[in-house]
């Protein structure tokens, strides 16, 4: 005998809201975070920079790293660690020397893109000619990831001189040493006589 026979009277509904029952259920939460996924993109577009902004940033960004890096050149912590503090910082451009301001302008371009959701800088230069990212910008904030490396401030010539080979003189091979006649040596044979 089963349970609703010996009792008609049972009610298995429960006293949940919709609401309750809603967000309980699997649907109800993949649609909730739908909804939050899409709001969060939503705001992503709407407050990515523009690409003057991010120039204009990211110029300050670069001068801040010329302006900090004039003394001893840190490891790449300390670049990570400058790069939080540039977030909320200016630069003095003061204090770098104008040879380094022009040599700069000279050989590095700084150029930013405004994706669909965020924005990145780029800087391109001799070392870089394909460009390296130098930030990042989202939610109305620009995140410097430059490092001192990045820039280029020094050119030199690439050979030593014009006068030099480009490619090295031949080796010739050593000359043949007499070694003397080889020897007649016999093939071993296990059993000693090779006839057997």
């Amino acid at each position: 005998m089963y349970q609703a026979d010996i009792d008609n009277n049972t009610n298995y509904r429960t006293n949940e809201s919709f609401t309750q029952e809603f967000t309980r259920s699997c649907l109800g939460r993949i649609l909730i975070f739908g909804v939050i996924i899409l709001v969060g993109m939503l705001v992503a577009y709407f407050t990515a920079p523009k690409e003057e902004d991010m120039n204009e940033e990211m110029t300050d960004n670069l001068m801040q790293c010329l302006e900090v890096n004039d003394g001893i050149k840190g490891d790449v912590v300390d670049d990570y660690v400058h790069n939080l503090t540039f977030i909320f910082t200016t630069a003095d451009t003061t204090v770098i020397a104008q040879d380094d301001l022009e040599i700069f302008h000279k050989y590095n371009r700084l150029v930013s893109y405004r994706h669909t959701f965020y924005s990145t800088s780029y800087i391109y230069n001799n070392m870089h000619p394909e460009g390296t990212r130098v930030g990042v910008g989202m939610f109305g904030i620009i995140i410097p990831t430059v490092f001192f490396e990045d820039i280029l401030l020094e050119v030199g010539t690439i050979h030593k001189g014009y006068e030099q080979r480009l490619n090295q003189p031949e080796v010739k091979e050593p000359e043949e040493v007499d070694l003397g006649q080889t020897p007649e040596i016999r093939e071993f044979h296990y059993k000693g006589n090779e006839d057997d």
